[in-house]
């Protein structure tokens, strides 16, 4: 591990979640996706289909995921939001039975308090929230109570920016200090720059490049590019074809400052983590 890096990892220490402990800075963590959604982007949505879901989250735990990310709602642009009582109909079964079945962390990914409230009864220890406290604030103090770790990404309507990853820090640091104020320990944050949020595929390309700079919030920044439309317009492919892409994205942004990465293919990028974190973080092999 380079010197700027290993003084940064040292700056944002651990955080337990659940039965786990996440060492920042040691190596690169896993979400895997679990979309219980009819209309996933990405192709992957399982619908109403419990078993299904519950087949695929075993799966990725067996490939090498940290962390199990249940979604209820699309984020895709143009998709229709949902009620919070159809979103609770798709996520609290799973949540329910994978609480009970496996050891990591579950995260339900809302922005809506009423199903961050009920996800966290149901067994989840992690809100993952794409509006970054800006649509429900509530959601900080629901994670303050249960002790949950409280992922907070940048969004916003429209792509204007005055300074593009000036904005994305100002945004963040006041998620931020939201959270605090509600009483969120800071151990339990982790910040996300918003990959595809509100942003043109040249913002995002450029998020990657200079990733290093969310730094200075002293927080551990997940990363989601997975399949992502910026991937198709770079290599004109569909969603299907965009594991490669994806690939490329997850490496660079490891050297750049990723600490998690949010991912569809578990198998595929537990491997370039594995690769990415001996180059970066000086991983080196028993025997």
């Amino acid at each position: 591990m380079n010197e700027g890096r290993a003084a940064a990892a040292a700056g944002i220490g651990s955080t337990r979640c659940g039965g786990a402990e996440f060492r920042w800075g040691e190596r690169t963590y896993i979400m895997g996706i679990v979309n219980v959604t009819p209309d996933s982007f990405s192709g992957d949505g399982l619908g109403s289909d419990v078993f299904a879901a519950l087949a695929q989250a075993r799966r990725f735990v067996e490939e090498g995921a940290d962390i199990i990310d249940v979604g209820g709602e699309s984020t895709r642009p143009g998709s229709s939001p949902v009620s919070a009582e159809e979103e609770m109909a798709r996520v609290l079964p799973v949540i329910e039975r994978l609480s009970a079945e496996i050891s990591i962390p579950i995260s339900i990914d809302t922005y809506k308090a009423e199903v961050a409230r009920r996800a966290v009864q149901a067994g989840a220890t992690m809100i993952n929230d794409v509006w970054g406290l800006k649509r429900s604030p509530e959601i900080a103090e629901i994670a303050a109570a249960a002790g949950a770790v409280l992922i907070m990404m940048h969004n916003q309507t429209g792509t204007e920016y005055a300074d593009l990853v000036d904005d994305v820090k100002t945004s963040l640091r006041q998620s931020l200090e939201r959270a605090l104020a509600a009483g969120v320990s800071w151990e339990k944050l982790i910040i996300d720059p918003g990959i595809g949020f509100g942003k043109t595929a040249q913002h995002n390309l450029e998020l990657l490049r200079r990733l290093a700079e969310l730094r200075e919030l002293g927080r551990p920044i997940l990363l989601g590019t997975s399949r992502k439309s910026t991937v198709g317009a770079v290599l004109g492919l569909p969603v299907d074809q965009r594991v490669e892409g994806t690939a490329a994205t997850v490496a660079i942004g490891i050297a750049n400052g990723a600490d998690i990465v949010r991912v569809h293919d578990v198998a595929a990028m537990a491997r370039v983590c594995r690769m990415s974190d001996a180059i970066v973080r000086g991983w080196k092999p028993e025997g």
